[in-house]
């Protein structure tokens, strides 16, 4: 959620934060510390490394697919604020803690902004805990809630103790989806956001794939979900798609995260097992054609 600052210190916690983690086995690979080793971060264990490194030797490019859908989840935060002008943010399954998190990026350019994260893992919640210690002098509002992005419904109540859903908020769900199975309805789960939203509002989503290398990358989900206990689901691009229903999209519309709108002072990106992009919730009056792609451009 955060790198080495920590959050904010008028962060809010949750009363259900301070909750022991029973569930805590250094010893089970853990999908949010396995993607903390990708990333570069210290929060993992053995157990973690090793499914890490399995997972790597198959399909090698998923340290760098994961560190770019990080730059993903920058970039588009800098296009809510810059571009949108939104002062509010969801971010739903944020995982560890990491550089440039979302209230970092988004406090960095308009430091008012409010900014909420979600989590259902009681790992990441006990990691949550040290964030929302004191860090500093008062800087916008940051909480953090105990939620799952299956209920959304409710989790959305929960983050209406800290952000106003009559304005508009950006919702984030980046690499997250694809822990949840065709069952439980992901796409409705986004309807259901949505329909929750003000008008002007985002919606980005990233997601894994198999469409670049699906030999490598099924291995490598294979190997994946035989050590974690919580299973990944890549999917297509017109499975992703379908994930935003018919909300209007952001241009370039839904793209390797390497090519949603990369700055100038990244590296070029090269093989991404990842698709991003990025809805507008619009009124009804003057509303684009549902499912068209938005000439926008993102401005920072």
């Amino acid at each position: 959620m955060t790198g080495s600052s920590g959050m904010p210190a008028d962060a809010v916690p949750s009363a259900e934060n301070s909750a022991g983690d029973d569930t805590f086995d250094a010893g089970v690979p853990h999908p949010a510390r396995v993607y903390a080793y990708w990333l570069g971060t210290k929060d993992h264990y053995q157990a973690d490394r090793d499914t890490a490194e399995e997972v790597l030797r198959l399909r090698p490019q998923v340290r760098a697919t994961a560190r770019a859908n990080r730059a993903f989840g920058r970039r588009v935060t800098c296009y809510g604020v810059q571009g949108c002008g939104i002062r509010q943010f969801l971010d739903i399954g944020a995982g560890l803690p990491a550089a440039d998190a979302t209230h970092e990026v988004a406090q960095y350019a308009v430091p008012g902004c409010r900014v909420v994260y979600a989590d259902n893992d009681p790992v990441v919640l006990a990691h949550a805990r040290a964030w929302l210690n004191p860090a500093g002098p008062a800087s916008g509002t940051c909480g953090y809630i105990a939620a799952d992005v299956r209920d959304p419904a409710r989790l959305l109540e929960k983050a209406a103790g800290i952000l106003d859903f009559s304005q508009p908020v950006a919702v984030w769900l980046l690499a997250v989806l694809h822990f949840v199975a065709d069952a439980d309805d992901p796409a409705g789960i986004v309807a259901e956001v949505a329909a929750a939203l003000a008008p002007g509002s985002l919606i980005a989503i990233s997601h894994l794939t198999a469409d670049s290398a699906p030999g490598p990358v099924a291995a490598a989900v294979a190997a994946f979900n035989a050590r974690v206990q919580v299973p990944v689901c890549p999917r297509t691009h017109d499975q992703v798609s379908a994930l935003f229903g018919e909300l209007p999209l952001v241009w370039p519309g839904i793209v390797p995260v390497t090519r949603w709108w990369p700055s100038f002072r990244e590296a070029p990106g090269g093989d991404c097992d990842a698709y991003g992009g990025v809805a507008v919730v619009r009124p009804a009056s003057g509303q684009p054609k549902p499912g068209s792609v938005l000439a926008e451009r993102a401005v920072w």
